[in-house]
Parts: structure tokens; C-alpha cells; sequence
């Protein structure tokens, strides 16, 4: 998520992660950041000092109230004050600007890595602070982890990629035959139930809610 009054700024950023298979949007909309974070779940932000109506360091304190996300400050206020209220203001790096695309590309993986312990190439997938670790057949929240059977994690992993929304039963089981576990209606209730079992084990009671006579769905935000 990019918070950055400076288009052009905003559009190279967004275009530059896109390149490097990141999904990255930026907000032009500065009455809503907190709507657009819980809506959008990012795994991280970047954000300008300098921005309409509230500044970044306002918005940094806001974020860090709901959310431990890592947070890069962009500015061109670089002064050392500067870097210094940003990192007390829960920050986690700086980058001063003008900037290169390279450096800054970098230092957000770096960031990325050292938060989530994610390898370049893994794929994951973020509601509400849990990570789907689709590669590593694994799902984390807080400092907890569980393992999955791929079945358990292709379901999961429809369950993710559609969080605003309830996915049919029906959508779910293709996705599994597609993937060559066969599957029926009841053996998909079994899956549900072992899988409810599990993540009320590491803290997530009701993370898998039903829609009665339709599928399931995550749990949504207050």
C-alpha cells in the first residue's frame, strides 16, 4: 500500500513492485487510509511525511493501533529529526528522497523477508494479520504456526483469494478435483471441521464461518 501525495512518485513505485510480481496499489483518497488498509489488509505501507489533511506520522500511529505491518517512510524531509520521529513513530526503515527504484526495491524486500521469513519466490496470502504460506504448506498468526495437508491448504487458499465474499462448496471442491484430490460434499465438511480444529488450536476461534446452504467464508473485520 503506497500513501504518497506525489503521483508520478506513486505510479513509479506501484509499477516498479508490479514488475517484481508484488501486487501494489497506492490511495489518492486521503479521508480513508484507515477504510483502504483494513479493506486492502496490506502486507506493507509506504507513506510520505508530507501528505494532505494529516501527516504520515499521524497516519504511522494510527496504522501501528490496529496493525504491526512494517511501515517504510519515503520523504524528501530527510533531515536527522526527521528519520528519528518517523522510526519512534513505529516506522521500520527510511528512505529519503529522490531514490533509486533499485535501492528502494530492495530495501523492501529485505523488509519483507525479515518480517514474514519468506524466500523471493514463496507466495503468500494475508487476512486480518493471519499468512497463508502456500508453498510451504503452512499458515501463520502472531508468533504461531500450523502445517496443512494440501487439501486443507487449497481450501484455505479459495477461502483467501475471495475474503470479502462466501465461496460456494461447489467452487471449493472444483478447485480440489482440478488439483486431483477428489472430493465430495461430505468429505469437504470433514476437511471444514479438522481445519476449524487447528486454528482454534493457535488462537483462531471462528476464523472459518458458513453461509447456511452456500459454502464458507473468513471471518470479517470489526
Amino acid at each position: 500500500m503506497i500513501i504518497e501525495d506525489d503521483l508520478t512518485i506513486a505510479k513509479s513505485l506501484q509499477e516498479e513492485l508490479t514488475k517484481w510480481s508484488y501486487q501494489a496499489f497506492y490511495t489518492t483518497d486521503f479521508n480513508q487510509i484507515m477504510e483502504l488498509f483494513t479493506e486492502q489488509a496490506p502486507q506493507l505501507v509506504l507513506i510520505d511525511i508530507k501528505l494532505p489533511y494529516f501527516n504520515g506520522y499521524y497516519w504511522c500511529t494510527e496504522i501501528r493501533k490496529v496493525s504491526q505491518v512494517p511501515i517504510i517512510f519515503i520523504s524528501s524531509q530527510n533531515e536527522r529529526m526527521d528519520i528519528v520521529m518517523a522510526i519512534q513513530m513505529g516506522a521500520d526503515d527510511f528512505i529519503s528522497k529522490p531514490f533509486d527504484l533499485t535501492i528502494a526495491i530492495a530495501k523492501i524486500q529485505a523488509l519483507l523477508r525479515r518480517t514474514y521469513d519468506f524466500n523471493e519466490n514463496d507466495s503468500f496470502l494475508n487476512h486480518q494479520g493471519v499468512y497463508l504460506k502456500a508453498n510451504e504448506l503452512r499458515l501463520q498468526f502472531e508468533e504461531k504456526e500450523m502445517a496443512l495437508t494440501k487439501t486443507e491448504m487449497k481450501i484455505l487458499e479459495q477461502l483467501f483469494l475471495h475474503k470479502s465474499e462466501f465461496v460456494s462448496r461447489e467452487a471449493i471442491m472444483v478447485s480440489l478435483w482440478e488439483n486431483e484430490a477428489f472430493i465430495d460434499d461430505n468429505t469437504l465438511a470433514v476437511n471444514i471441521a479438522r481445519l476449524r480444529k487447528k486454528l482454534a488450536e493457535i488462537g483462531l476461534e471462528n476464523f472459518i464461518i458458513t453461509k447456511k446452504g452456500y459454502g464458507y467464508g473468513l471471518m470479517k473485520g470489526e
